[in-house]
């Protein structure tokens, strides 16, 4: 069904359905990570734009961090290197750094402002290098066949500190961050930071009312590919340890779990390949995915 189809008294209602989600998150802080699909589908990336946008029209507090692990990888293809992960993080020698540098603060950072700018917004870009707001050291990743075995995956960071007062200073101008996810070390190192990480720690800082992560999948899956509504950390530790989670959702889930049971209201893993994804699961009352419980 189109716009064109909807009859008068079924937008109306539907504008009344929002009604109660808007009073209820008017002033409250909601951190957005944007990836996978709805970062290079044109229409899923325009629908993610105006979305933002209503939302902040409406009275939240939006907060926008980005990956672009599709767009790493071009770059990189065009100068003859391949891409490495481990336990769902991007190994990351100098030469990577300053690809994904190159990528994430300059190209994505900037497209993202531009969309939601074009959708009537006012965004302003940044790097966690800016203002020194995401402080970091070389992330010491543990084995999972021995937790004592340390394995060097290079120049990415883990997270010592985060300073909310850029932030707060943007949003204060009724402005939308969004936050390319680079850090920086104690002597100035630059490091390449996982963007659900960083969403979940910033959504921890801001004590946010919803930390919402954008996928390609529908949710978090149990091993017959069905969506779990709902889940509890003793449920996801045992969906890792025999592997029905792995690779890119490790982090995802790791950094939503924490946010969860550090003070964030709630946390929700969607399917960005939906249009308008956002407005469904924060306006409605059919939000689908994947809610993390702290208990």
């Amino acid at each position: 069904m189109t716009l064109e189809q909807i009859s008068p008294a079924r937008e109306a209602a539907v504008l009344a359905e929002a009604l109660p989600y808007i009073k209820r998150f008017h002033g409250k802080t909601i951190v957005v990570k944007f990836g996978g699909n709805a970062m290079i589908d044109e229409k899923l990336k325009q629908c993610f734009a105006r979305d933002v946008v209503l939302l902040k029209l409406v009275g939240m507090n939006v907060v926008v961090v980005h990956g672009g692990g599709p767009q790493i990888e071009n770059l990189l293809t065009r100068v003859g290197k391949k891409g490495k992960f481990i336990q769902g993080m991007r190994v990351t020698d100098a030469e990577t750094m300053e690809i994904v540098e190159m990528v994430l603060g300059g190209q994505v950072n900037k497209d993202v402002v531009n969309l939601i700018n074009q959708a009537g917004g006012k965004a302003a870009g940044l790097t966690g290098k800016d203002g020194g707001m995401i402080r970091a050291r070389k992330l010491q990743l543990q084995s999972r066949d021995n937790q004592d075995d340390l394995i060097d995956i290079g120049l990415v960071g883990d997270i010592t500190q985060i300073d909310p007062a850029l932030i707060s200073h943007l949003e204060a101008g009724a402005f939308i961050p969004v936050i390319a996810p680079i850090g920086v070390g104690e002597n100035g190192e630059t490091y390449n930071i996982n963007a659900d990480v960083v969403a979940g720690k910033i959504a921890e800082i801001l004590k946010a009312e919803k930390l919402v992560l954008l996928t390609n999948t529908p949710g978090v899956l149990d091993k017959n590919g069905q969506v779990i509504t709902d889940v509890t950390p003793k449920q996801i530790n045992a969906m890792v340890d025999d592997g029905t989670l792995h690779g890119g959702m490790l982090p995802k889930i790791g950094s939503a779990l924490e946010a969860a049971q550090n003070g964030v209201k709630s946390v929700h893993i969607i399917d960005g390949r939906v249009e308008h994804a956002l407005l469904l699961e924060i306006l409605t009352n059919h939000g689908f995915g994947t809610l993390i419980r702290s208990a």
